[in-house]
This record gives C-alpha cells, structure tokens and sequence, in this order.
C-alpha cells in the first residue's frame, strides 16, 4: 500500500512541475521521481516521498525533508528556484 501512496504523491508533484515547466520521469521501483529542466546537459535531482510521524513528505535524494506532501505546489516551487539556482 505505502508504494501505490508515495506513486500517488509523486504524480501530484509531477503534475505540477511539468506547469512549470520542467521535465519528469517517475520511476516505479522504488517510487521516485527524477527532475530536471528540459534538454540535455541540466541539472536534474531524484525526490522521494516517506512516511513521518506528522504525515507524508518529500524528500530530496539526499535525505532532507523538502516540503509536506499536502501542498505539492509549494515543494515545486521549491524544487525550481534550487534547480534554476535562484
């Protein structure tokens, strides 16, 4: 059940990353979901999705908490001003 919940977060994200327009790649084992500006040569980035005792949130590859999964717009944003380096 956990897989089929962080498929579902993930594709909230997607979703909202794509209006933004970056390009995304959700990997089905383990759930993930790979970043990047479109084109080659950009710096792309893995986000994950984990249960914690406050609820679900995503997670950057490297462990650290991105933002709750409550609010995918807000992770986005996140995502595109680390990305952009803004």
């Amino acid at each position: 059940m956990r897989e089929h919940t962080r498929t579902y977060f993930l594709g909230r994200l997607a979703g909202e990353l794509e209006l933004r327009g970056l390009s995304t790649r959700l990997r089905a084992d383990p759930p993930s979901l790979r970043v990047g500006e479109p084109g080659p040569g950009h710096l792309t980035e893995t986000v994950d999705c984990v249960a914690l005792d406050e609820g679900w949130f995503y997670r950057w590859s490297w462990g650290e908490v991105l933002a709750s999964t409550a609010d995918p717009g807000a992770a986005a944003d996140r995502i595109v001003r680390i990305l952009s380096g803004s």
